[in-house]
C-alpha cells in the first residue's frame, strides 16, 4: 500500500467520507499549493495539542472556560444541553439562543452500552442544582436514542425547580406533507400552537 493510499484510508474513516470522496480529497491535497498541504497538515496534527474540553460546559475550545462560558453578556439562568460540541456551533450560527451551553458527550442507548453514567448528567445535575438556572432546553435530536436521554434528563431534574423545556420538532420550512414520516407528523401536530 503506497502513501496515496494509506491516506485513502484514513479519511474514508472520518464520518460522511466514503473511498471517493476520500480519493478525490488525497488527489486534490496532491495538487495544492505544497505552503498550503503544510499548513493543513500542521493545523491537524497540532489539534490535540490545543484544543480541549471546556471545564464548564464540555464544548471544544483552546482557553478554558470557553469564551461563551465566560461571556457575561450571555443568559447565565438559561442552559441548553446538546449531545455534542458541533451541536453548540450549530445553534450558534441560527442566533436564536443566548445562554449557556451543556455538553452531554453522547446520548444513551443501552443496546450500544451507552448508560447514564457514561455521558454527563451527573455534571448536568450538579449545574442545576447550583439553584442559578431557571430553564434547562433539551436540544437533542428526536430519535430513539433523544427521546430516552430527554426523558432521563426530565426525571433527573424534575425536584431541581427548574422549568425543563425540549425544541420543538415538525415539518421543516418548504417541506411537503407527501414525504413527511408518520412520527414527524405526529410530533408536528402534538407542538402546534394558536395563531
Amino acid at each position: 500500500m503506497n502513501g496515496i493510499d494509506r491516506l485513502v484510508v484514513l479519511l474514508s474513516k472520518l464520518p460522511g467520507i466514503g473511498k471517493k470522496t476520500a480519493s478525490r480529497l488525497v488527489y486534490h491535497i496532491l495538487d495544492a499549493d505544497p505552503a498550503y498541504v503544510k499548513m493543513l497538515a500542521q493545523e491537524i496534527s497540532g489539534l490535540p495539542d490545543t484544543i480541549k474540553r471546556c471545564s464548564v460546559c464540555g464544548s471544544f475550545t483552546e482557553i478554558d472556560p470557553c469564551l461563551l462560558c465566560t461571556d457575561e453578556g450571555r443568559d447565565t439562568e438559561v442552559l441548553c444541553v446538546v449531545e455534542r460540541p458541533q451541536d453548540v456551533r450549530i445553534i450558534e450560527e441560527s442566533h436564536e439562543f443566548n445562554g449557556r451551553f451543556h455538553v452531554l458527550g453522547g446520548l444513551i442507548a443501552p443496546l450500544e452500552g451507552v448508560n447514564p453514567d457514561d455521558i454527563a448528567i451527573s455534571r448536568l445535575l450538579g449545574r442545576v442544582r447550583s439553584g442559578a438556572i431557571r430553564e434547562v432546553i433539551l436540544a437533542l435530536n428526536p430519535t430513539i436514542e433523544g427521546d430516552t436521554t430527554a426523558l432521563y434528563i426530565q426525571n433527573t431534574l424534575k425536584d431541581t425547580g427548574a422549568l425543563i423545556t425540549r425544541l420543538a420538532s415538525g415539518l421543516p420550512v418548504g417541506g411537503d406533507l407527501e414525504y413527511t414520516d408518520r412520527l414527524t407528523l405526529s410530533r408536528s401536530f402534538r407542538g402546534r400552537f394558536q395563531l
